[in-house]
């Protein structure tokens, strides 16, 4: 893992090197609508890919977990009578839609990208095999995982958490829509106060809504660190990797 304590960041900012190697980052399907309340915005997806390109450039390893909520959303099915377990099936359909739009942007953006699938679908892409994933890691492909852990009642946050740690990467980052983790939502409440650095209890314990407690105990269990950071505001990703400070860390406390 790389390491998050201040000596080691603050070197690696000052030789204008990244401070991860490999990373998880984990995006909303919402994220990808853009200003539409459906589907997929391309330019979103374009901008998305060249921060990813970016990144690939300068050496870091890039996987990716990418949500379906701007598809099916598998707990809103339910919650209007769908059996869940086809609710979720929908919904791990829907995140392949989006790893196969993210892939093919990449491309564009000249980076070399994989989808693999946690459920068979493998004449559009390929199954999810922890070693090749890691292979195509190395060798510099972006590799973007679908269909969540390719089971029922599992977000894709609980994915991202589990192939992160999967595949050894330095820290999970959390795409959001804002810049941080708030005390509550700051489009609603204006006085929500924003965190720098938080422990994994403390966003269980303040029941702070940025990923399901699934997620959260399992990197807390296996040290895995996780940023959350704005998606949306330009150069916010590679200000991650490179030390900017930049959204919310979260950690075991050692680190904080």
């Amino acid at each position: 893992m790389a390491s998050l304590d201040g000596s080691t960041a603050d070197a690696t900012m000052n030789n204008g090197k990244p401070i991860y190697k490999r990373i998880l980052l984990k995006m909303s399907g919402e994220a990808l609508m853009g200003d539409g309340d459906h589907g997929i915005e391309p330019e979103v997806v374009n901008r998305i890919a060249t921060d990813v390109s970016e990144l690939v450039k300068l050496g870091i390893q890039v996987a990716m977990v990418v949500g379906g909520g701007n598809i099916s959303r598998g707990a809103t099915l339910a919650a209007c009578g769908m059996d869940r377990v086809t609710a979720d099936h929908m919904g791990m359909l829907s995140t392949v839609i989006n790893a196969l739009a993210m892939q093919d942007a990449l491309e564009h953006h000249g980076a070399y990208a994989r989808v693999m699938s946690a459920v068979k679908i493998n004449q559009i892409c390929e199954d999810y095999i922890r070693r090749k994933a890691i292979r195509h890691l190395e060798k510099g492909r972006v590799v973007i995982f679908a269909a969540g852990t390719g089971n029922p009642f599992f977000t894709t946050d609980t994915a991202a958490s589990l192939r992160g740690i999967e595949v050894n990467a330095d820290a999970v980052l959390k795409a959001t829509m804002v810049d941080g983790i708030y005390s509550d939502d700051p489009r609603k409440n204006p006085d929500a106060e924003r965190y720098d650095t938080l422990t994994y209890d403390e966003v269980l314990h303040r029941k702070l809504m940025v990923m399901d407690a699934t997620a959260i105990v399992l990197c807390r269990d296996n040290n895995m660190p996780l940023r959350v950071f704005d998606i949306t505001k330009p150069g916010a990703l590679k200000d991650v990797v490179m030390n900017e400070k930049e959204g919310t860390l979260v950690s075991n406390g050692e680190n904080a």
